[in-house]
């Protein structure tokens, strides 16, 4: 099975999140999507990001009605700071008969050559990439690489980061959220 890892903090996840994974799993080879949840790391204290079940729980509920999405707290185990890599070889040893490829955005192709272990990844996963409108330029060595995949997507330019703000403010974000992901952040008053 080809399992496309679609990382995030997803605090919260979005309907930008969920076009992007769609799109994927409809135009791509890919027989599913992961969303990753980062857990929070112990060593920096954000008070912005929920706890990491609330997020999961967040992701469930955005995902449940969809064959090919699902949610995973597979980072949840790993020691912190996690890396990548640590957790492509751990899904790798645990699912030794699945294709895991990374997905992500643009933005994050452009500084794929500081992560560790980057050179590793590229040999043995693909990378789905989706258009993002950012600032500076990708790394030449990336621009014709087999193993990167750039994907025709909707570029999508909601942030949770801004969906926060404007909870925070009073003001409606409805139409930017899954409906039960909304009335989860809702019954518990988050972001407020």
């Amino acid at each position: 099975m080809k399992v496309g890892l679609y990382f995030g903090t997803f605090n919260p996840i979005h309907v930008g999140h969920l076009t992007i994974a769609n799109h994927l799993a409809e135009h791509s080879d890919l027989d599913q999507i992961w969303f990753v949840v980062t857990p929070l790391s112990p060593f920096k204290k954000k008070s912005s990001l929920l706890d990491n079940y609330h997020r999961l729980e967040m992701v469930y509920q955005a995902t449940k009605e969809y064959d090919k999405l699902k949610p995973s707290d597979i980072e949840f185990g790993l020691k912190q700071p996690n890396y990548t890599i640590d957790t492509l070889t751990y899904l790798f040893e645990k699912h030794p008969d699945h294709d895991f490829s990374l997905i992500m955005g643009e933005d994050n192709l452009k500084s794929f050559h500081k992560w560790k272990n980057y050179e590793l990844i590229l040999e043995n996963h693909s990378i789905y990439v989706y258009p993002r409108i950012s600032e500076g330029k990708i790394e030449t060595q990336f621009n014709d690489h087999p193993k990167i995949i750039k994907v025709n997507a909707p570029i999508m330019e909601i942030s949770s980061t801004f969906i926060r703000k404007e909870i925070n403010e009073g003001k409606n974000v409805r139409p930017m959220l899954p409906e039960n992901v909304w009335q989860f952040i809702d019954e518990m008053n988050f972001y407020r």
